[in-house]
């Protein structure tokens, strides 16, 4: 059925875009893969100026609800979408930049998160799952991999887990979590004293990881997995963690010689 568009109240239009496009989403009015009327169609329909929509569908993009394609033919306009994981990933980096939340407190979530994600891939990966993860890992140990290809392919693995988890949402959210950090553990990674050392010692505990998923062992994993995490992440904690009155609004800068992933 198609959605049916009223009018919105003059007044910061573009927020007031964004509530009746939420109101129509949340009725189920519009659902991923349906498309919006042209803006020449859509913006009288709304009373608003296409200017003040085209604002309001910019904001749906940057959060991952709506891709819009310009031009002409069947792919032009704009298209409801569910996109979470890099628009979460995205608004997580910048916040943790700005020292919204501080490194402790991030790496403590990502260990919830990946406790869980391992110890539930080991019971709900599929083969499909495993090849892939197993194919990341005989990348990253590849001789000529850069630093920055191994931290993008670190982080896949880590994805991919969460993934094959069963649980879509603590795969988005552990997807964030590991893209907010991103940036500090590749500076980290790339002030590796033997960096040679510091892969294969990184590939081994994935390789440990990968293995105990596969053999169905959840516990197992979620402890090695604990360790992994705090082994690398915790060196860019610092000892103490901040305390609201005197925490650094930017977070601390990498460490100068890490010790894993």
């Amino acid at each position: 059925m198609a959605a049916e568009w009223r009018p919105v109240r003059q007044s910061r239009t573009h927020e007031l875009v964004l509530e009746r496009i939420e109101e129509q989403v949340v009725a189920g009015e519009l659902k991923a893969g349906d498309r919006l009327p042209p803006e020449r169609e859509l913006a009288p329909v709304l009373g608003v100026s296409r200017s003040a929509l085209r604002e309001a569908l910019r904001v749906l993009e940057t959060i991952g609800v709506l891709v819009a394609h310009a031009g002409r033919g069947p792919d032009a306009g704009a298209r409801i979408v569910r996109n979470p994981d890099d628009a979460l990933g995205r608004l997580l980096r910048l916040h943790v930049a700005l020292g919204s939340y501080n490194l402790h407190d991030v790496l403590e979530a990502r260990v919830v998160l990946e406790r869980s994600s391992f110890e539930a891939a080991a019971t709900h990966a599929s083969a499909e799952d495993l090849a892939e993860a197993e194919e990341t890992l005989r990348r990253m140990q590849e001789p000529d991999v850069t630093v920055p290809e191994f931290n993008d392919l670190d982080t896949s693995f880590h994805v991919q887990i969460a993934r094959s988890s069963g649980n879509q949402l603590t795969s988005t959210l552990t997807s964030a979590v590991r893209e907010s950090v991103r940036p500090l553990i590749l500076q980290a990674l790339e002030a590796a004293e033997d960096w040679p050392a510091t892969a294969a010692a990184l590939n081994a505990e994935h390789t440990a990881l990968l293995t105990l998923v596969r053999e169905g062992d959840g516990p197992a994993a979620a402890d090695l997995a604990e360790q992994h995490i705090r082994g690398f992440h915790g060196t860019l904690v610092p000892d103490t963690p901040p305390s609201p009155a005197d925490e650094n609004p930017s977070p601390a800068g990498a460490p100068s010689s890490p010790a894993g992933d």
